[in-house]
């Protein structure tokens, strides 16, 4: 059996890229076609959820029912590429992602992705990424829930990385709750500088807001709380 072990795991991952493969030719064509942004993002969604499906990884999800029914901020661990992508099968379609600007690089991803509203920021051009900010405000004001992912980016280490503060900025300069969310899993599916998936067990578990939902006011308090509260269900050793 553990002979076979590599043999299996390298299969897993050549079908599970052979399914993103497929599932992100079809989407895209979908984000072409649709005109309404609605209406993209719920393919993208159920796209983003046949994959986990198809490759038996669909993660087991807690508390659904602490998503606030108005605007909000979602704050997420960062472990893996995969991080986003189970986010988009499991937060409602009305959530808008923020994600470095490096990723829109590729002109394929950029195009799908700016289809489906996502947000873009720049990290190394202080200017670039004043501009960002400022249009992610303008989202936020007009009443739109963001999913941030405050490490910024991911390592190959385990644990959590150091917040920067510009999702916290932002909802406290909108009054929005803040909802942290632990994500279990994916840096032992696809880690930093793995090429192909193993199988693992998923999950992902979304905390009461902070402050019992009420908007927030402090940005720096809103970091940290937001942090300890990841690390209370995060199964990884810092």
């Amino acid at each position: 059996m553990l002979i076979l072990k590599p043999v299996i795991h390298t299969l897993y991952g050549l079908y599970f890229w052979a399914v993103t493969l497929m599932g992100t030719l079809t989407t895209l064509v979908l984000v072409a076609v649709l005109p309404n942004q609605t209406i993209r993002r719920k393919a993208a969604r159920k796209a983003a959820g046949s994959l986990f499906f198809l490759t038996g990884s669909w993660p087991n999800v807690n508390g659904l029912a602490h998503l606030p029914e108005q605007a909000s901020m979602v704050v997420a661990n960062h472990s893996s590429y995969l991080d986003g992508i189970l986010l988009i099968a499991v937060l409602p379609h009305h959530y808008q992602f923020v994600v470095k600007k490096e990723v829109s690089r590729l002109p394929l991803v950029h195009f799908m992705l700016r289809r489906l509203g996502v947000h873009f920021v720049d990290r190394f051009n202080p200017h670039k990424g004043a501009v960002d900010t400022r249009k992610i405000l303008n989202a936020a004001s007009q009443g739109g829930s963001l999913v941030f992912f405050p490490e910024g980016t991911f390592r190959l280490e385990p644990g959590l990385g150091r917040f920067h503060k510009g999702a916290f900025t932002i909802a406290s300069r909108n009054s929005m709750p803040v909802v942290p969310i632990v994500i279990h899993g994916t840096r032992k599916m696809l880690p930093a500088k793995r090429l192909l998936p193993r199988p693992a067990r998923l999950g992902i578990t979304i905390t009461p807001a902070l402050n019992n939902g009420a908007p927030v006011t402090d940005a720096r308090a809103a970091l940290e709380q937001s942090r300890q509260q990841i690390l209370q269900h995060l199964d990884e050793t810092e």
